[in-house]
């Protein structure tokens, strides 16, 4: 399709750091050496939906409203995590300022998250069916909605279970680079922004120093190479992304634990089998990788609760609404105070004291009934025999239409070995922006970083020159 105007591509490395780009990512480093490159001055929290929410709003969660990856809906007496609703997203976003810019101008959010309905002209993201029977069945939602017919016919069904859990590796990945070729061919749009979730899971997974991290890299880094080629080809600027760095991480902090002990946590039993009652505790955490939300619906335990989160072993920072203000966390949406853990420790969504006792969800990829972010999903059970054998059965079992619990993800929160949240120890360590062109950003900015509120406006600029 011929379109006027410039266009860009974005290319959400998730992960990349720039001490991770070098010899294991030739495709990145050509690209740095041939433009510019800098650090993105760290935003807390440091996780997925925050940090987007900023790059596409170009303001802090105090303004947009996404505090974590999910949180506590308070009228709902319900914790949520990775809803994707364009209209939980607040202010002005890319894709409208954009049409401002140009009113001919049009875009594409490929698997950027906050997708479903929102502005971009195109849209793809991740939706799977879930039939009555209790199946998960790989699906994706689209904009247009013919689009998705399209992209099956393409490329096949989305690998969903190559996307997430203990099997995820570059196949989802790869999908999502093959619906941003298919796009760009056949709409063109001025702005493309696609999001690569890889290194992301395997640095979680190994850790950032894991003997197996260069590999991982090296396939994100073709991947994004065939992209650039065909960018480049196109005389289409690119820019690539991330989000943050990993942590090394050895330390699990259960901080639900250490409230229940408290008697703050109110657990209900149902079939032998204990669930957090989130709108009946006086004390809560929402753990969300290395940050967690604490929900304090008995306001005169405040000063305790900070004082225990205090004296809890990993735990780096409390803040409270002055600390919340400085970091731009100060919304309704956030918890009372808001747990910053150490650079090697993380926050579980732990609160069973009893592994019997833990709900038939913990043992299963539940992202939307656990009340906090699980990266335990990662792995499978290692207690299991025949572990890709017991796998199969339960999953013919689906096929065939009986019921089957699949409880294959372990309870040992020890296993992760790599995390993110917090504020990293060093530029080299979070995250960081590559510009194909030598001059997308200022002498200031690439020395000294680029601010997160600033990345939406660099990429307006880009298409605005």
């Amino acid at each position: 399709m011929e379109r006027r105007g410039k266009r860009l591509l974005v290319l959400n490395v998730v992960g990349l750091a720039p001490v991770l780009v070098g010899d294991s990512t030739p495709n990145l480093s050509a690209l740095a050496r041939s433009g510019c490159c800098s650090h993105i001055q760290p935003q807390l929290p440091a996780v997925t939906c925050p940090v987007q929410a900023t790059y596409l709003t170009g303001s802090r969660p105090s303004e947009h409203g996404i505090v974590a990856n999910g949180w506590y809906m308070r009228d709902l007496a319900e914790v949520r995590f990775w809803h994707q609703s364009n209209f939980l997203l607040q202010g002005n976003q890319i894709w409208a300022d954009l049409r401002k810019l140009d009113p001919q101008a049009t875009s594409a959010n490929i698997f950027w998250w906050y997708n479903m309905y929102c502005p971009a002209d195109i849209s793809v993201t991740v939706r799977p069916m879930y039939p009555a029977d209790g199946r998960k069945i790989p699906d994706i939602y689209t904009k247009p909605i013919s689009l998705r017919q399209e992209l099956n016919e393409q490329l096949g069904q989305f690998p969903l279970f190559h996307f997430w859990g203990p099997f995820s590796d570059i196949q989802s990945s790869r999908w999502i680079a093959g619906a941003a070729r298919y796009i760009l061919e056949k709409d063109n749009p001025n702005l493309t922004m696609v999001y690569l979730p890889h290194l992301d899971y395997a640095l979680q997974k190994f850790g950032p120093n894991h003997a197996d991290i260069p590999s991982e890299l090296g396939q994100i880094d073709a991947l994004c190479g065939e992209l650039i080629q065909i960018a480049r080809d196109a005389r289409i600027e690119v820019v690539v992304l991330s989000e943050y760095g990993i942590n090394e991480v050895e330390h699990p902090i259960h901080l639900n634990r250490v409230f229940r002990r408290k008697g703050w946590i109110t657990i209900r039993e149902e079939l032998g089998l204990e669930l957090l009652d989130a709108g009946a505790s006086r004390v809560f955490a929402v753990a969300d990788h290395q940050v967690a939300h604490i929900y304090i619906q008995d306001p005169f335990l405040l000063n305790e609760v900070r004082l225990l989160l205090e004296q809890t072993e990993g735990v780096e920072t409390v803040l409270d609404e002055q600390g919340k203000r400085k970091y731009g966390l100060d919304h309704p949406r956030s918890g009372e105070l808001v747990a910053v853990a150490e650079p090697r420790s993380w926050f579980t969504y732990y609160y069973w004291l009893d592994d019997a006792k833990a709900p038939d969800f913990a043992r299963t990829i539940d992202i939307h009934k656990k009340p906090g972010y699980d990266p335990v999903e990662l792995f499978l059970d290692p207690g299991i025999q025949w572990q890709k054998g017991a796998l199969f059965w339960r999953l013919l079992k689906k096929k065939l239409g009986f019921r089957t619990l699949m409880d294959v993800i372990p309870l040992d929160a020890e296993l992760v070995k790599g995390s993110h949240g917090a504020l990293p120890l060093s530029a080299d360590l979070g995250a960081m922006i590559i510009c194909s062109e030598a001059d997308a950003l200022t002498i200031a900015e690439k020395r000294e970083g680029l601010d997160a509120t600033r990345v939406k406006q660099t990429l307006l600029d880009r298409l605005r020159s």
